[in-house]
């Protein structure tokens, strides 16, 4: 590391789980961040901020000023440019040592597969089922570590999916995928601002763990947050041998 990069993250340096070994590890890594709004903002400007080399944004969105409410990576100025542009310009304004590649785009099962492959990390910052769900697959497949995390509403959820370990549950074996699933989305129900921000937070943190190798992580357990109450629960779950996804997969 440079003389300015020790400087810049001397803070992380100094902790005993990190040091300059686990520093490197952050700055040669890769995170994919599916969603630039209200998860994918905090995720990515605190992703930048802590040096991860080379951050992947994937989002098809437009900033709207409905937006402006809890997406804090994008401006009022900002309004009408793709999200995955502005959140690059406020990841450079803390950050200009990172690597951004702005992906203008909805990903699906297939666009997924090449940008899971070359990724260390992956979070799920989308707002839909089906997203969700493609994401978990590809991760499978690569055995790529994710970070999946929700918010509507008062009510916020994250979990972490480690397909290296084989005890590890995967998404589907969490919420089994249905073809009757009914959608919830903030446009029409509404959602709390800062909650985003604390599960995009975490979501970072946690992804930031499984590249520097600090654990336990999130694995095995749905860490749910109820936003009126502010109150944490959590939900333990096994891994489903029967799982569609990752019940067949040998590891």
């Amino acid at each position: 590391m440079t003389d300015d990069q020790l400087l810049r993250y001397s803070r992380h340096i100094l902790l005993d789980e990190i040091g300059i070994e686990g520093q490197e590890r952050v700055l040669a890594s890769h995170a994919l961040i599916i969603g630039a709004g209200g998860l994918g903002s905090p995720a990515a400007l605190y992703l930048a901020s802590a040096g991860v080399g080379h951050i992947t944004l994937a989002d098809d969105d437009v900033v709207d000023l409905t937006n402006l409410q809890r997406q804090i990576a994008h401006t009022t100025a900002r309004v009408g440019m793709p999200k995955v542009e502005s959140a690059a310009q406020a990841m450079a304004d803390i950050n200009p040592e990172t690597r951004v590649t702005a992906l203008k785009m909805r990903v699906d099962a297939a666009s997924l597969q090449p940008l899971v492959q070359a990724a260390t990390v992956v979070l799920d910052c989308s707002d839909n089922y089906a997203t969700r769900h493609a994401v978990n697959a590809a991760c499978v497949r690569h055995q790529t570590p994710l970070v999946a995390g929700a918010v509507i509403r008062f009510d916020g959820q994250i979990t972490v999916v480690d397909p290296r370990s084989a005890q590890s549950p995967c998404y589907a074996c969490i919420f089994p995928p249905v073809a009757d699933f009914e959608e919830e989305r903030c446009s029409t129900l509404g959602v709390f601002a800062p909650l985003v921000g604390v599960v995009g937070a975490m979501q970072a943190a946690e992804a930031l763990k499984l590249i520097v190798g600090i654990g336990p992580t999130l694995a095995g357990r749905l860490l749910m947050l109820d936003g009126r109450a502010m109150d944490w629960s959590t939900m333990r779950v096994q891994r489903a041998p029967e799982c569609a996804v990752c019940g067949s997969v040998v590891r």
